[in-house]
Parts: structure tokens; sequence; C-alpha cells
């Protein structure tokens, strides 16, 4: 055969090798309605010759031809960030068994990224985008752009339904409560508080969950020891926010026998702020998450966290995408918002909050400050 110009195995190819036109060879490899009137050996022959060449079928080539791109776009805030990776991972799997394939792109938490991304997706003509983004950004030119193409959209992390999108996130409000209400159960009354960046669409519900709680279980909050995670570029800074929050909780004198982390990274963090300091996690102080990311559940001690169902997020959304697809003159119906229930999941970073105990005089150290 002769040399290609592309390294990709042609119908060309396949016609030559075969010995039969590109026509034949074309109805036969798609299956077309036609191939039936072409004989049994010649249709084996040919399919043979395809699989010994190697050959499959240019989906950029036939997509331009039905104008339909059979693509659906999956913008993320910041793959890095363990928070991501489930959720992606579920819009595949929901993806898998469609005709759809997902293009997958990292904003890694710049505006001016996320709106590249954005304009490369429509220029790739997606049939559907869906966005990972629970930071706050200006939604303007999302939405401008992408309903002057009519190009259906879901965001998970965020509620935007007043926008008209449908959006898959947790109840942040009810998580929060419930990490607080965890730590009261175990006799605490002093609990720390790390709040996330303003930044952060979660950081304010989850709060006013945490306030909502504190004051079912009678408990004052210090406002010294409700410290604001820094806005932040990537995952790694939450983890270093945690640390270094954690050395400034203890520096300031103020008595806490809990802290109550914005997300599991922080929380892993916060252990170690604290190690760093001479205090043992639970003996002396009990650190609680959020997400229930991969490394809360290997770290030691595995972070006792309230759990996000990620993957089932990612799923749902991207099953009402195919939705969306499956049913375009529905395109415009009211948009939708699915919040999930949080889960407590125990962990050894949280115990029983017992005075009489003592590791070395540390627990005594934090509760007297």
């Amino acid at each position: 055969m002769a040399k290609r110009k592309s390294g990709h195995v042609t119908l060309s190819d396949v016609a030559h090798a075969a010995g039969f036109s590109v026509s034949t060879v074309s109805i036969v490899l798609s299956e077309a309605p036609l191939s039936r009137h072409v004989a049994a050996t010649t249709r084996e022959h040919i399919r043979a010759t395809a699989a010994h060449l190697g050959y499959h079928p240019d989906a950029f080539a036939r997509s331009l031809r039905k104008r339909s791109s059979r693509t659906i776009g999956v913008l993320a805030f910041d793959l890095s960030d363990p928070y991501c990776v489930p959720i992606v991972r579920g819009i595949h799997s929901a993806l898998q068994s469609s005709e759809y394939l997902p293009m997958v792109l990292d904003a890694q938490t710049e505006r001016r990224l996320f709106d590249e991304h954005l304009r490369l997706l429509l220029e790739r003509r997606v049939e559907g985008v869906i966005v990972i983004a629970s930071w706050v950004f200006d939604e303007a030119n999302l939405f401008a752009d992408v309903r002057k193409n009519s190009v259906p959209i879901v965001i998970i992390g965020r509620d935007l339904s007043a926008r008209g999108v449908s959006s898959f996130l947790l109840d942040n409000e009810e998580g929060g409560a419930q990490a607080l209400r965890h730590l009261a159960g175990l006799g605490h009354r002093r609990i720390a508080v790390i709040t996330g960046p303003h930044e952060m669409f979660d950081s304010k519900p989850r709060w006013l969950g945490v306030e909502r709680a504190s004051e079912e279980c009678g408990i004052a909050l210090d406002p010294l020891l409700v410290q604001q995670l820094p806005s932040f570029g990537d995952a790694e800074h939450g983890f270093e926010g945690g640390r270094e929050i954690a050395k400034r909780l203890v520096n300031t004198g103020r008595p806490f026998t809990a802290v109550l982390a914005f997300d599991d990274l922080t929380a892993l963090g916060v252990v170690r702020g604290l190690a760093e300091m001479g205090i043992h996690v639970p003996q002396d102080c009990s650190v609680i998450g959020f997400d229930d990311v991969l490394p809360a559940r290997v770290a030691t001690p595995a972070i006792t966290t309230i759990r996000q169902p990620l993957r089932s997020m990612g799923e749902h959304a991207a099953q009402r995408m195919l939705e969306r697809l499956a049913a375009p003159q529905q395109a415009r119906e009211r948009a939708r918002v699915h919040k999930a229930a949080p889960q407590l999941i125990v962990r050894s970073s949280t115990a029983l909050y017992r005075k009489s105990e003592s590791s070395k005089g540390r627990r005594k150290r934090l509760d007297s400050r």
C-alpha cells in the first residue's frame, strides 16, 4: 500500500486493499440500508480487511455531514481539586452508554481560562455544556454566549435555577448544621470554625447551617475562633490555609477542643498544623471536614466528614443533559434545582470530649486557654 499522508486508515485505504470502490466499502462499513444488496461474502471480506488495517470511522467527518458533534463539554473549575474528580467520573459513567463523548476542560480557578475554554467548547460545536463551578463568577458572558448558540447548560455546585439553568448541588446549610451537631453530640462546647473563601458559593450556606445548629445546641461561638480561609488559586491552598489557621487558633490563647473545617483538605491542613503545635487529633482536639474526598479517607487519622454524593451528582447532571438533548422542544421548560442530602461519615478524627483525659497535659492546655 502506498504511504498515506495521514496516520489514520481511510475508506480509500480499505477500498484499495479490498479491491472494491470507496462507495461500496462506505455502504458496507456504515451498515447503510443499501448494504443488503451487497453479497454476504463481499461484506465479510470488506469488514475483515477493515479490521486487519485497523480502520475506524471518521467521527469528525460524520459530524460535519450530520451537523452534530455528539460531544458534551465539561468545564471544571479545578481538576486538581479532589472535589471535581468523582463528579467527572460520574459524568463519564452516565455518558458511557450514550452516543455522546465528554470533552473535559480545566479552568484552574482562573476566570480568564474559564471564558477561553467556554469559547473553545462553543467553537467545537459541543451540543451541551456541563459546568462544575462552586466558586462565584460573573455569569453574564456565560449565559450570553451559550444561549445565543441555543446550547443547553447544566451546572454542578451552584444554584442558578433562577437564571434558567438546571442545577445540582448539596444542601450545604444542612451539611454545616450536621457537622456542628456531631461535635456538640460528642460534648464539645468550645468549637473553632474555619469558613470558606468568599468566592466559594458553598461558604455562606454552610456557615448559616453552623450558626443555626449552634443556636439549637445552646453553643456560643467565639468570634475569635471563627476564621476565614483566604482566597486561593488551587486545592493546595486549602490545605496550607488550614495548617496556618490551626496555628493561629492556638496562638489566640482562646480555649477550644474541636475544629469544624470548611472542607476535607482544610481539615487535613488543620491536623498538620495542630501536630506542629504539639496537639494530637483526636486525643487533644477533634477535627471534622466536609466533602468526603479520597485523601480524607486514607489519611491518618481518617477524617470525620460530611459526605457529598459527588459521583452521583455528576451522573444525575449528565442524565439531565441527555434528557435535554433527547427532547430539544422542552429546552425552555422551567429549570430545576436538585439538592442532594448530606451524610455524616464518622471516622477517627473526632472523639468524645472528656475533660479529665489529657495527652501529656495538651488537652488541659487547650481547655484552659
